[in-house]
């Protein structure tokens, strides 16, 4: 069943009132916290025996899960990594005179769920009927923090209502958990060791391949109306748990508070014998700061992120909060400060895909770091490619390739790690995202330097795949690339896929552009990277002879770019003319079905005309888009946003609204019956993209700034932030004028609407629309 707004719209916060069991998975997901180091989906403090699907994670630590496959291939990865379902350190179970308090199996009264975007917060308030008719009230409120990493804290307030009760209240430490997504079922998890502190319960546990080691430290602190009690807590333990059991009195109306600090600390950033220690010092510096202080640290932390990323828009609420809730996510995600870490397809929401790193890294989410954030951030995703440089080369000789670097589908360490052989060994475009993805940097930042440093190695490996990977067809004296995926995913193993043609040629291309630049700019760097490579003049040569006779299939009649050869041999009934019961068809078709069909998952060629926006004109890109749009099912959730995106350029309003909602709210609304599993967290990089590289226009062209922007008829004005060569850009697009405000000392020169324009520091203007 797809949810529809069963969540309150609101500009700043994710509401749920009324408790839904039916729909607590899709909440668990879309309720997570994170801090770019970990992340926990909004599992329930206290007992839950209903459908859920526990996760707290930790950035960087994973488990190569054995391939699961009817039979072995050549080439087939061993493992598919998994993001590790790591130690629950939220836990507090409540016990009312001995009935576990369970919404699963008491009444619930005045449930509201609160997802606090501006602050960073998720809290939760209910009333539970119990047996007897006994009501007792639950607040409670916890964050994982932005300052302290490390540290997550919870603030969770017990009051009977109606009666006198007998509490006991057991916070602890779980490591005994289990991935869904385990192919064997297997736990990943062994415990080290467990002890208790004077203060303290410890409980450490590494996985049973590659060691990583994870230490959760914890303390408590219980008051009744605010003063607080002398506890003697039970110690209690079990295999991979520590806990600790208190009992504690209450009359009718008094309020108890439990407040719990957990430090989780992995062998990633301490030596295995200071883990221990390292945590516990985390910890109590948590503790003396106190919950209060805490809190506020987590205030101003959010409050720095969205001044720099903040979108505001005007008159339509549901669209104000969609883009909040993806931008919230993205910053609680990944922040850049460990270029060891890239940004999982479903962040720290879910299991799905393994949270590995996907191409959508470079196509979808580095443009938003780039604009947001400083620009060693988005430097960094590219160091995370550089430094697997040679496990991309390692896995196209896995193939059979005698040179060049083919990058993984799916990642954590460099070492391809994805078992489906159509997508895995066909769906190669993914190196020329990767390859885009430095020219993108470099054209946004102006760090040249970036490509005698680390940029040209990769580019020139990547050409070196594609050199061999193509076929010359000498009957037609022409370059062929046979037997691919490309971004549509409804079509495997076809012939010269337009896009993959495209961006290999493109990468070609400008792998020599770089080499020229270099050797006119650098010539020291240069000389030590030709030799460094052992590049050859024949090689280059070799490159823009591709360049020069690569096939692109193309429909002389409708002036279009064909998908791949054949595409026009299918049936080629739109989208709109299907019954709705079809739909969406990865949920209602056989495999066998769809591949045979014209209908595209994502955008193909689109993506294409889209990343290389600046060769084509809008005669072109209309006819391409006319007649693939109709056709698109928008299955993948990084489909809606490219369209959005072209759409606005072409001026289809109304198609680049409908593609925004739909990317934008593709999570709160369910679109394509899966937030379960977690949210789409790499896609609502695209979602931002809709807003400044859609209706804001944005573009760099040779160094310059450039905005073209518009106000779709539903918002009565919208504003965004652009962080650009020192300068942050505070754009705002009403009905009649665009207003841009440089909130930093920095001149900007930039052009709106094809004139130029410079924006003195702190200064800002005004240009009618």
């Amino acid at each position: 069943m797809i949810v529809k707004q069963y969540l309150k719209l609101d500009p700043w916060n994710i509401i749920e009132e009324d408790f839904q069991a039916h729909q607590h998975e899709i909440s668990e997901s879309i309720f997570s916290i994170g801090n770019g180091y970990m992340g926990q989906r909004a599992n329930f403090e206290e007992t839950y025996s209903g459908p859920s699907l526990q996760g707290s994670y930790m950035a960087g630590v994973y488990y190569p899960d054995k391939t699961r496959v009817g039979w072995w291939k050549n080439g087939y990865p061993e493992y598919f990594a998994k993001v590790l379902n790591s130690t629950n350190w939220i836990g507090i179970n409540i016990d009312i005179d001995g009935q576990p308090l369970d919404l699963a199996s008491c009444t619930v009264k005045d449930f509201t769920r609160v997802l606090n975007m501006k602050e960073g917060t998720l809290s939760r308030s209910f009333t539970a009927e119990l047996e007897g008719g006994k009501e007792i009230r639950v607040e409670a409120l916890r964050f994982v923090s932005m300052t302290r990493h490390e540290i997550g804290a919870i603030r969770y307030a017990v009051t009977p209502l109606n009666f006198n009760a007998n509490l006991t209240i057991t916070p602890y430490l779980d490591g005994d958990v289990q991935n869904k997504d385990s192919n064997y079922e297997e736990k990943f998890w062994s415990e080290v060791s467990k002890e208790f502190g004077e203060k303290d319960a410890v409980l450490t546990i590494k996985t049973k391949k590659l060691d990583f080691h994870l230490t959760s430290v914890m303390t408590f602190e219980i008051s009744k109306n605010g003063e607080a009690l002398a506890l003697q807590p039970e110690q209690i333990t079990k295999e991979k748990y520590v806990g600790y059991r208190v009992k504690v009195e209450a009359a009718a109306n008094d309020q108890i508070v439990v407040y719990k600090y957990a430090a989780n600390v992995t062998s990633r950033d301490h030596g295995l014998g200071q883990l221990v220690d390292a945590g516990r010092a985390a910890l109590q510096n948590a503790v003396a700061a106190g919950f209060q202080q805490l809190l506020e640290e987590q205030v101003q932390a959010w409050a720095n992120k969205w001044r720099d990323s903040d979108i505001v828009i005007e008159g339509d609420v549901a669209a104000q909060q969609a883009i909040r809730f993806n931008i919230f996510q993205l910053n609680q995600t990944y922040s850049g400060e460990d270029d060891r870490l890239n940004i999982g397809p479903k962040g720290f929401t879910g299991e799905k895909y393994g949270g590995s790193t996907y191409w959508d890294t470079e196509a979808y989410c580095l443009p938003f770091y780039l604009s947001t954030a400083d620009a060693s951030i988005a430097r960094n995703l590219l160091i995370y490619r550089y430094k697997h440089l040679e496990k991309a080369k390692e896995n196209a000789a896995k193939l059979g390739f005698t040179k060049g670097a083919l990058y993984p589908m799916v990642t954590m360490n460099g070492e391809e790690c994805h078992n489906e052989w159509e997508i895995t060994f066909e769906e190669i475009h993914r190196n020329g995202a990767i390859a885009y993805a430095i020219y993108n940097y470099v054209n946004y930042t102006g760090d040249f330097a970036y490509l005698g440093q680390y940029g040209l190695e990769v580019l020139a490996e990547i050409s070196r795949f594609w050199e061999e990977r193509v076929n010359y067809v000498a009957s037609k004296d022409q370059y062929m690339i046979l037997g691919v995926t490309g971004p549509n995913e409804y079509e495997n193993n076809v012939n010269n896929n337009w896009y993959t043609n495209r961006i290999a040629s493109w990468t070609m291309e400008y792998t020599l552009e770089v080499l020229a630049y270099l050797r006119e700019n650098e010539v020291s760097r240069y000389n030590e990277l030709v030799e460094k490579l052992q590049l050859s003049e024949a090689e280059t040569a070799k490159w823009q002879e591709i360049i020069d006779k690569m096939y692109y299939p193309h429909d002389p009649e409708r002036q279009i770019f064909l998908q791949q050869d054949g595409f026009l041999d299918k049936d080629l009934t739109p989208v709109k003319d299907l019954d709705p019961k079809h739909l969406p068809l990865n949920q209602n078709w056989s495999w066998d079905r769809i591949l045979r069909s014209a209908y595209i998952k994502q955008a193909d060629v689109l993506q294409g005309l889209f990343f290389l926006g600046d060769r084509y004109d809008l005669e072109t890109k209309k006819r391409n888009f006319d007649f693939y749009e109709p056709l698109t099912v928008h299955e993948s959730s990084l489909s809606p946003c490219v369209h959005s995106i072209i759409a606005c350029e072409l001026g289809y309003k109304e198609k680049a609204y409908e593609m925004y909602l739909r990317t934008s709210r593709l999570d709160l609304d369910n679109y394509n019956n899966d937030t379960e599993d977690g949210c789409h967290t790499t896609s609502m990089a695209g979602t931002w993209m809709s807003v400044v590289h859609g209706f804001g226009g944005l573009k760099v062209r040779d160094g310059v700034l450039q905005l073209n922007p518009f106000n779709p008829g539903h918002w009565k004005s919208f504003s965004f932030k652009v962080m650009f060569r020192e300068s942050r850009l505070n754009v705002t697009v009403g009905e009649h004028d665009v207003v841009i405000a440089n909130e930093s000392e920095v001149p900007a020169d930039i052009q709106v609407y094809g004139k130029e324009y410079t924006v003195g520091g702190m200064g800002n203007v005004k240009i009618s629309h």
